[in-house]
């Protein structure tokens, strides 16, 4: 295949560290809200585990929109 003159590799790693920093941020807001629920609630890490699991399912959700999404 032949690259395009204006695709850098610079390009991809910006993209890529993005998302990584995306992902981050999303699953620590997930588990920080399920800390925060869990002492409110005074319940165990129910809220823990379930908010961070949905952190992750979230992100996944937006990291693979990403990668099927086609380039205009």
């Amino acid at each position: 295949m032949k690259k395009n003159s204006g695709d850098s590799p610079m390009k991809g790693y910006v993209r890529y560290s993005g998302m990584a920093f995306q992902m981050g941020i999303i699953i620590a807001g997930g588990t920080y809200g399920g800390i925060k629920l869990d002492q409110w609630l005074l319940t165990g890490p129910l809220f823990v585990i379930l908010c961070s699991l949905g952190a992750i399912a979230i992100s996944m959700y937006l990291i693979l929109r990403d990668f099927t999404s086609k380039k205009k």
